[in-house]
């Protein structure tokens, strides 16, 4: 039997553990973990560059994430939205504060392929319209309209139909824009900084584009920021980064640094239009996710987390192209390191040199989405290891 590229061959019948066995793994196996490193069960310690798709902001058993845990489970481990609470709405305003952008209403959910359900649902709610424009290369979830918007999904879709038409078009290209995007365009999704796509960052004039067609047709703009927000690009999301503000902002991942939290932030027009059990959810906005919400997003401020992401990303722009890197793209902490080599080869090799790095829907583009905590010796760490690879 043969084994994958960074995955480990699936045991005998015998030794199953009755999991579906729908992901390739990597050949180790963690036990522990603390800030940038994983322990393995042989004992192994791996500097973490990919954070678990982009999960871990504050690394590992950070003190605060822990504290808030243990102390919601032990007040209200757990209440529906149908009750009130205060921890609910304290998560809500720390987020739109964080945010900063002229969104000011908050929809908690428990995943980023959730987020966007919900916003892709809204959009052709309030448009009456029936057709989306998505990027090629996106990822947006696996979920019914959250992976018809996805770039290639038809491979794995499985729905007998999508629930509206899809229009995709080419990234950075404004010039089909203005065929794509028209009177009959509900909303137009894009990842600010695609994720699966290989850390392809849009860029600011090309937002701007997409933005103006939406306004001059009355389509809304959605920018799904799962992977890209809540400080990976070194500022609070990439609508800042960019100044470009979406009607609806979909994010997950960070926010809860390894707690199952996603949120969908609205605009004030959107948000006004809601009626009571138009959105419904059992445990998004729960009181042990909205806790951590509150801890992530304190943290990042109070420990000038943002400003490391800035710093300690222009260390890795600077130090680590050689070896098989010939450039790198994207934005902070949602970095992709284009090879020479194939980047499966890349990632192979840097994980037997105790690295963890991440693959992309680009073969050539190897992801790093580590926690906001990483530091300047980390990467002098990758790029050692970087220049001991045969390009």
């Amino acid at each position: 039997m043969t084994t994958p590229h960074n995955a480990a061959a699936v045991p005998p019948p015998a030794t199953r553990d009755h999991l579906a066995r729908v992901f390739a793994q990597y050949p180790i196996e963690v036990v522990a973990a603390d800030d940038v490193w994983l322990t393995t069960r042989d004992g192994r310690r791996i500097l973490d560059l990919y954070g678990g798709h982009a999960v871990a902001s504050l690394g590992y058993g950070h003190p605060r994430w822990l504290e808030a845990l243990e102390h919601q489970a032990r007040e209200v481990s757990f209440q529906s939205n149908a009750v009130p609470m205060d921890v609910r709405a304290r998560a809500a305003t720390r987020l739109i504060e964080f945010a900063g952008l002229p969104l000011d209403t908050v929809f908690f959910v428990n995943s980023g392929a959730e987020a966007n359900e919900n916003a892709l649902r809204l959009a052709c709610r309030t448009t009456g319209r029936g057709r989306v424009v998505a990027m090629e290369g996106s990822f947006h979830g696996r979920s019914a309209a959250a992976a018809a918007v996805t770039w290639g999904s038809e491979k794995w879709y499985g729905f007998p139909q999508r629930p509206f038409a899809v229009d995709f078009v080419p990234r950075r290209d404004a010039r089909a824009l203005e065929s794509a995007i028209t009177d009959d365009t509900a909303a137009v999704i894009v990842e600010p900084v695609q994720g699966v796509g290989g850390a392809f960052d849009m860029g600011r004039e090309y937002l701007e584009a997409v933005a103006s067609r939406c306004r001059a047709t009355g389509a809304l703009l959605i920018f799904d920021e799962v992977q890209c927000g809540v400080g990976r690009t070194g500022y609070p999301f990439a609508a800042n980064l960019y100044g470009v503000v979406p009607d609806m902002l979909t994010t997950a991942k960070a926010l809860g640094a390894g707690f199952p939290v996603g949120a969908l932030l609205l605009s004030p027009g959107l948000a006004g239009e809601l009626k009571l059990g138009e959105l419904g959810t059992t445990f998004g906005g729960g009181p042990m996710a909205c806790a951590v919400i509150e801890a992530v997003l304190a943290a990042i401020d109070e420990e000038k987390l943002l400003d490391n992401v800035r710093a300690v990303s222009a260390l890795i722009r600077d130090r680590c192209v050689l070896g098989p890197v010939t450039g790198i793209q994207g934005e902070g902490f949602l970095l992709g390191l284009r090879t020479r080599m194939p980047a499966r080869d890349v990632h192979a090799a840097l994980l037997e040199r105790d690295i963890l790095t991440g693959t992309s829907g680009d073969p050539q583009v190897l992801r790093l989405l580590p926690p906001f905590t990483l530091g300047a010796a980390h990467v002098e760490m990758l790029a050692a290891a970087l220049a001991g690879l045969t390009p």
